[in-house]
């Protein structure tokens, strides 16, 4: 088998969305490395890599642009990576976008066997053709951690009566992407939940946060009756599925008042105290909501 020929192979793997062929075309030594992968990772692991990615683009596939040798054992392509973004992506929700994502691979090859794959593309691209956004911070620096916030709110103007709180630690990515989109199910029934106001999820290194309001505490206690919430419950409080968790339920103690800035006189008035109206006699812009 000529080289040209293996790296047909290859991509023959991918179009056929096998990915233990994929990792077959690699020899017993053979490694693949793209910017995504942390480094180089043998056959094993690119078969992980190729079923991750198939999952989110089930229809992917790799259009080659050119492939030339550049020399016996060498072969350089360029290729144009074609998708459908429709499964859960990076701990999102699938966008329904296409991808045309343009790269090349350096290939070294032993035999009728591949050494090395070297992938580029630019991974910017990528987010910004599925209409992502990208957010670029530290893992942590110093006292402080960085991570995420997803907010989803019903637009009620209530006051809010409890606040429920809870976290957990998960041990890896799956894990994280598993409670992301468990918290998505989650929120979607609470948008539908009597006496629920809105809700705020966080991830923030390895503990990802909920906080929501609701107009009474007793409202949290519909979401132990049934569904996506119970279904979660019974994953953390099963086997081999994080490794701390807390929920609590919080009443205010104290209100401090809502402030809106007016627009005539340009001060920050109490809304709830003046009513509606400013200080200075004019009213004030609609009410946001409290939480």
């Amino acid at each position: 088998m000529g080289a040209m020929d293996v790296v047909q192979a290859y991509f023959d793997a991918w179009n056929s969305r096998d990915p233990a062929a994929v990792a077959a075309s690699l020899g017993d030594s053979g490694t693949y490395e793209d910017p995504t992968t942390g480094g180089p990772i043998p056959g094993p692991a690119l078969a992980k890599y190729v079923g991750e990615l198939l999952a989110p683009f089930p229809d992917l596939g790799f259009e080659i642009i050119s492939a030339l040798p550049t020399s016996e054992t060498t072969v350089a392509a360029q290729w144009l990576m074609k998708g459908t973004n429709s499964g859960p992506f990076g701990g999102g929700p699938p966008t329904g976008k296409t991808v045309a994502l343009p790269g090349a691979d350096f290939f070294t090859l032993e035999g009728d066997k591949i050494r090395l794959v070297q992938g580029y593309f630019d991974q910017r691209t990528l987010v910004d053709q599925l209409g992502l956004q990208v957010v670029v911070q530290p893992y942590a620096l110093g006292p402080f951690t960085f991570g995420f916030a997803v907010r989803a709110a019903t637009g009620k103007k209530t006051k809010p009566g409890a606040m429920s709180m809870t976290w957990i630690e998960v041990s890896s990515e799956e894990e994280v992407n598993e409670v992301r989109e468990r918290g998505r199910a989650i929120s979607q029934e609470m948008l539908a939940m009597p006496g629920f106001i809105s809700t705020a999820n966080m991830g923030i290194g390895n503990r990802l946060i909920t906080t929501s309001a609701w107009e009474h505490p007793d409202d949290p206690k519909q979401m132990l009756t049934g569904g996506a919430h119970k279904e979660a419950m019974d994953r953390v409080f099963g086997p081999e599925f994080g490794s701390a968790f807390s929920t609590t339920v919080r009443v205010p103690e104290r209100f401090n008042g809502l402030w809106v800035r007016c627009a005539a006189c340009n001060q920050m008035s109490d809304y709830d105290r003046g009513e509606g109206k400013c200080r200075c006699g004019e009213d004030l812009p609609e009410q946001p909501p409290y939480w």
